[in-house]
């Protein structure tokens, strides 16, 4: 569905995107993961259209984005890093605006606003100034306008930026639900947002492409770091209740999980676990160690 070829973009003397080549299957959420500034925006521009590329090229569904821009706008749907929204409108007002912008007929978009507020939970602001609606359901909206033509391939940039851990939350469900109809491009520089949300993910630094990885790689395992010891007894008590789950160890405060199969969601097991009193510090998945792994490869440490 999505194919890079190459791809380099420079700005002055700036090589942002520097040849990078990955493709993402049709229905896959892929994760694109990296420090700030690593190019991720960039890419993720020029596979919008919004920018060209000096070098190589990008293919969504076998259509170079460069050649046919506007069969591109009415494939993808995009939510930039800044939520494009205008506070004078309400919700309503915005996401029929959008609608028209996106050449939908003027008789299906009611039921594609309605649509799209059902799908990002939007009742409650329905009517109101986007101005005075808050940051949780400003990053909704922007996921609202980027759905609301029900485009193939989904573009997210950072969708969980500055909300609280409960939004966070909301927001990964909706992405992880998007999948049955789109494939998703998520950017991201929080390994927890790619291990959780993602079949995939691309490592990039610098503009330089450092790995491509699978969930099968790095979803069998994972370490919580908790506050305090974890009782021995709770370790014990995660296979029988979580059948994914074929090993736990409590090592002090680190327990360690071993998964027969990577778990599609791994928020059932973290509130077990606080449910049990144990108070999660962090949680490692094997995400982070092949990161680690190839970051420092990449700076000659490794």
């Amino acid at each position: 569905m999505i194919q890079v070829e190459h791809l380099s973009k420079k700005f002055a003397n700036v090589l942002a995107v520097n040849d990078i080549s990955f493709q993402v299957e049709k229905g896959r959420i892929w994760g694109f993961l990296g420090p700030n500034g690593a190019g991720k925006t960039t890419t993720m521009r020029i596979l919008t259209g919004y920018l060209p590329p000096n070098d190589g090229r990008a293919l969504i569904n076998g259509i170079d984005v460069n050649e046919d821009l506007r069969s591109i706008q009415k494939m993808v749907g995009y939510l930039p890093e800044i939520v494009p929204v205008y506070g004078e409108l309400t919700v309503k007002e915005y996401l029929r605006f959008v609608a028209e912008l996106n050449g939908l007929e003027r008789k299906k978009i009611g039921y594609a606003v309605d649509r799209v507020v059902e799908k990002t939970s939007l009742q409650g602001v329905y009517g109101r100034l986007v101005r005075n609606i808050s940051r949780g359901f400003r990053q909704r909206l922007g996921l609202a306008q980027a759905i609301i033509h029900e485009p193939a391939v989904l573009i997210l940039d950072e969708p969980t930026i500055g909300l609280d851990p409960a939004q966070i939350i909301e927001i990964r469900e909706m992405i992880r639900s998007f999948r049955e109809s789109a494939t998703v491009i998520l950017s991201s520089h929080i390994l927890a947002e790619i291990t959780q949300v993602c079949d995939g993910a691309v490592i990039i630094k610098e503009g330089r492409l450092l790995a491509t990885l699978t969930r099968d790689e790095w979803g069998k395992s994972l370490e919580i770091v908790a506050a305090a010891p974890v009782d021995a007894a709770i370790a014990a008590g995660l296979a029988p209740a979580f059948p994914a789950v074929s090993e736990a160890r409590a090592e002090g405060p680190l327990l360690r999980l071993e998964f027969k199969e990577p778990p599609e969601d791994l928020n059932p097991i973290l509130m077990h676990l606080v449910q049990k009193g144990v108070s999660i510090r962090e949680v490692k998945a094997g995400l982070e160690a092949l990161y680690m792994k190839a970051i420092l490869a990449e700076e000659g440490r490794a």
